[in-house]
């Protein structure tokens, strides 16, 4: 699979929207927190064209109950190596456009790097130009492969969370730890 940033769509916005309400009927009161993460909830931040979603529930269940209550025509669910969290793709008319990643909602929900990340961006609009630069070169390098292609953005995040954790006063972490 070919890796793609395009330029920032602000429909992106509204596609998380519209997720998020199809999000609280499937899941109902499961669903303690649903937002919008990564670059495609950054303003003017160019990204691949899928919006990625961490869902925080309580309880945290088996995979099997995620499993059966997202549809499989829309929903897959993708093995990763990420511990702690359950990811599912969701293709619409056969299109990558969405990543849901389902973890356990707790006190620390809101401290994981990526809402660090989202976050800092946020704030700091010159290193989003510089992001999008990264992931030019990390496309054009290593776009053949997910794995790849985020290994080679690795450096630039770990600069941002490590000033976003020093400035909340929270201790430098490692940005592949969960």
């Amino acid at each position: 699979m070919e890796i793609k940033i395009v330029e920032y769509n602000p429909n992106w916005a509204k596609g998380f929207k519209e997720e998020k309400t199809n999000l609280i009927h499937i899941l109902s009161s499961h669903a303690v927190a649903i937002e919008h993460i990564g670059s495609t909830a950054i303003p003017n931040q160019r990204a691949k064209p899928v919006i990625d979603i961490f869902i925080g529930v309580s309880p945290f269940e088996d995979l099997s109950f995620y499993q059966h209550i997202f549809n499989t025509k829309e929903y897959h669910y993708t093995p990763t190596d990420m511990k702690g969290r359950y990811l599912f793709a969701k293709y619409t008319n056969e299109v990558w456009t969405h990543n849901l990643h389902i973890l356990p909602y707790d006190d620390l929900f809101y401290l994981r790097n990526e809402f660090l990340l989202r976050d800092y961006l946020r704030e700091h609009p010159k290193l989003v130009e510089e992001y999008g630069e990264v992931k030019e070169r990390a496309t054009m390098d290593n776009g053949s492969t997910m794995e790849a292609y985020t290994r080679a953005k690795t450096e630039f995040i770990q600069k941002v969370i490590d000033a976003a954790r020093k400035e909340k006063g929270l201790p430098l972490q490692s940005v592949w730890e969960t």
